[in-house]
């Protein structure tokens, strides 16, 4: 028995009816017909509307584009709510009208309070001491915009927020007087605002069906695989009846009788057939309807609306791109001023966020990828990445990597959550040391100090002081740094030769007449940086590669040699607009000189050089007309392994090795009869001939005749009768140095890249027969 409090609830009842009153005063008569100026002040009070409860778009579900054969396709979902707005055309009048009869049957005729039953709730909160009120359909829609307004609410302290949010709640969906007045208030000004379609199409929008699941659109498609304007009668009828207790009205999971759970499927075919009673009562259906609707049981067919990267991942192999488009979105303040702010935005907004992916250079890149390097191998902790971007623009065109993308269960082997392409901050990935891809610096630095490609450089020095090093940042002094080569070489040669061969003796050389300062300040103008943070190392051996990079970051750099010299930051995302069509502006890609134009288009034309005959990537080239440029990278027993090749519209990065521990990979078998160093030409000239045929490059920046020099000085044949046997060793502190044969793909068309009109290309170095596949001289 329930025992009446008086006089506080008799207060109670008489100020709720007294209020109640004015109220329904206010909601039935316009405002300029209501007499006295204190009359006219308190309708403009209760109209007063404020702008979050706009029936607008609410909370709504993000989606990502990528490219595929020209159209856009959608790749992944991101939601806090999965919602999808519709209009009152795309929802079956068979839902409208279930909503109506069974939450609010006088909808069409009250002024946005239902006053028979606010009465009623009054005189029930005396009788039982808790506020209660019949709640119409725009007092409910205005209690869920409310709920949501709190849902939002961020903060940097995460217990200040958590105290925000719950006080949030309770001003917004508490059982106090107050609360129902401000509600009843805000209902009656969002009636005067808006037409009564308007009103049922925002609840019927907004209105939570379930777990994440919300609105009419979401809730079909989720419960029934159907769009919102197909539904049946009994589908409306079933999710009305959710609405009603979305909490325990579940038919995604139906009960456990046995663990005290209820029985979804049943309670909710209970409260379903109470609403067709009703729709019945107030005719909209006929009673053979009704029946007919009773006698059928509850069928859903749930369909799942992945939220984050994992459709991208499964059918698309694109979920490490995705985490990363992600990572952009919520590093950018263009998505908001905090972090939280950016997430919310990403969650809530609606947004439509068109990426540079093009989807068939990402197959083709998987493809290649994973039909050289496993995801999996015994021994080691085996890692291997692709990454294609678009020089000038910075583009992400392709991302991918020999694991499965997870961010639930790491433990499985061959998956992972860390995205080798990228760097720490952008994918929880160190990077790993890139050998002699970084040699490209040096030779840069070599031309625009005066250099030029036809100095000759002695090979035979294999151990060196460091303080025979100059560096102006730092000291480099102490320590001596061995130095080895994988094949015998001539006592000299020339830069071209020593850059085609890629010889560590004659880099270290070059270092020496160097400011090691100076090649790192030009690093980092070509937009290198440590894959962990760290400050680039600037010792003797950085030189030879051992700083950890990015495959991401070293695409980078090679894409604006490409681009004569301009560098453009890697960028994911093209376009993005919020849910109401407003356009957000990314933070775009930042396009800067890293290096002279004359000094970009001499390390091209010597680079194009790797890709010959006697070069180290010769294996890799596809034999086409296209022009373009390549440099290998291997580290001691091939514990690393590098290619990266562009042309004027690509640049295409392979990174394949040990993601943690350094297992030497030289002789270990890789599929197509490869190994751990060797493999990397199968994935490189894969993707060339694809990227050439699809993409496609114009002719490579023109080189600075000085910078090329006398090319009959220090030719290479004539070093041929020098040479000396180099040190077949590994060299120190990580530099490249591997030795040895291995197989390797059957070598294509070699045949040199045309040298530019004028002037002539330095003489290719004279071998007495081309090397045998894997032991090309260097083999960095």
């Amino acid at each position: 028995m329930r025992v009446v409090r008086w006089p506080g609830a008799l207060l109670v009842f008489v100020v709720m009816s007294v209020l109640a009153g004015m109220l329904v005063t206010v909601a039935l008569t316009p405002a300029v017909a209501v007499a006295g100026e204190s009359a006219s002040g308190a309708a403009a009070f209760f109209e007063d509307l404020p702008s979050y409860l706009d029936v607008q778009t609410p909370q709504q579900v993000s989606s990502v584009y990528a490219t595929k054969d020209g159209k856009q396709v959608k790749i992944a979902s991101f939601y806090a709510e999965n919602r999808t707005n519709v209009t009152s055309h795309q929802m079956a009048d068979s839902l409208k009208q279930a909503a109506i009869d069974t939450e609010d049957p006088r909808f069409y005729d009250e002024g946005g309070i239902d006053l028979l039953g606010t009465v009623r709730g009054a005189a029930a909160t005396v009788v039982g001491g808790d506020v209660q009120g019949g709640s119409s359909i725009t007092q409910q829609y205005v209690k869920n915009v409310l709920v949501q307004q709190c849902e939002q609410l961020t903060g940097t302290d995460q217990a200040a927020t958590e105290a925000k949010v719950a006080a949030c709640y309770q001003d917004a969906a508490g059982v106090t007087p107050q609360r129902k007045l401000q509600e009843m208030r805000y209902a009656i000004a969002v009636n005067k605002k808006y037409t009564k379609d308007q009103i049922l199409t925002g609840y019927l929008n907004i209105v939570g069906l379930g777990g994440r699941v919300y609105g009419a659109e979401a809730g079909a498609e989720y419960y029934f695989g159907v769009h919102a304007a197909d539904l049946s009668l009994v589908q409306s009828a079933t999710l009305v009846a959710i609405l009603n207790n979305p909490s325990n009205l579940r038919i995604d999971r139906p009960g456990d009788r046995d663990n005290g759970q209820a029985d979804g499927y049943a309670a909710t075919k209970e409260r379903r057939d109470y609403v067709l009673r009703r729709m019945q009562a107030h005719g909209s259906i006929t009673t053979a309807q009704m029946r007919t609707a009773i006698a059928t049981p509850v069928t859903p067919r749930i369909t799942e609306t992945a939220n984050g990267c994992s459709t991208a991942a499964t059918n698309f192999d694109a979920g490490y791109f995705c985490d990363y488009v992600r990572d952009q979105v919520l590093r950018d303040p263009a998505f908001g001023k905090t972090a939280a702010a950016r997430i919310a935005t990403l969650d809530t907004k609606g947004l439509q966020i068109h990426t540079s992916l093009d989807l068939d250079v990402q197959a083709q890149a998987q493809n290649a990828l994973s039909t050289y390097v496993p995801a999996t191998m015994a021994g080691v902790d085996l890692g291997g990445s692709n990454v294609t971007v678009e020089p000038g623009t910075g583009r992400i065109m392709s991302m991918v990597q020999n694991t499965a993308y997870t961010q639930a269960d790491t433990t499985t082997p061959g998956t992972t959550a860390v995205n080798y392409s990228a760097d720490a901050a952008s994918g929880n990935s160190g990077g790993f040391q890139t050998g002699s891809t970084y040699k490209v610096f040096t030779l840069a630095e070599w031309l625009a100090s005066g250099h030029t490609l036809s100095d000759s450089v002695t090979t035979s020095e294999h151990q060196f002081e460091n303080a025979e090093f100059t560096n102006s940042c730092q000291n480099v002094a102490g320590g001596v740094w061995n130095v080895a080569n994988a094949e015998a070489v001539p006592a000299s040669m020339t830069v071209a030769a020593a850059t085609t061969e890629s010889i560590n003796t004659a880099y270290a050389q070059m270092g020496k007449q160097l400011d090691l300062c100076r090649i790192a300040q030009l690093a980092q103008s070509m937009g290198i940086h440590r894959a962990d943070g760290a400050p680039l190392g600037q010792t003797p051996s950085s030189i030879l590669g051992v700083n950890e990079l990015s495959p991401i970051d070293l695409a980078e750099a090679y894409a604006g040699f490409a681009n004569g010299g301009i560098v453009c930051t890697p960028t994911a995302i093209d376009s993005v607009t919020e849910a109401d069509g407003t356009a957000i502006t990314p933070t775009p890609s930042s396009c800067t000189r890293g290096v002279a134009a004359d000094v970009a288009g001499t390390v091209d034309y010597a680079l194009q050089g790797v890709l010959s005959g006697s070069g180290t990537a010769a294996l890799a080239n596809p034999g086409d007309a296209v022009p373009k440029f390549a440099k290998t990278g291997t580290t001691d027993g091939d514990v690393q392994n590098w290619l990266v090749a562009s042309t004027t519209k690509y640049t295409n990065a392979t990174w394949i090795g040990n993601v943690q521990n350094a297992v030497s990979l030289a002789q270990v078998p890789f599929p197509r009869g490869t190994t751990g160093y060797s493999a990397k030409f199968g994935v490189g000239k894969a993707m060339m001939t694809y990227l050439d045929g699809a993409v496609g490059g114009g002719a490579l920046p023109a080189p600075d005749p000085a910078m090329i020099g006398n090319a009959s000085s220090g030719s290479a044949s004539q070093q041929a009768s020098g040479a000396s046997a180099g040190a077949g060793g590994s060299a120190a502190s990580g530099a490249s140095g591997a030795s040895g044969a291995s197989a390797a793909p059957s070598p294509a068309a070699t045949a040199a890249p045309a040298a530019p009109a004028a002037p002539a290309a330095p003489a290719a170095p004279a071998t007495a027969a081309p090397a045998a596949p894997g032991a090309a001289r260097g083999r960095h």
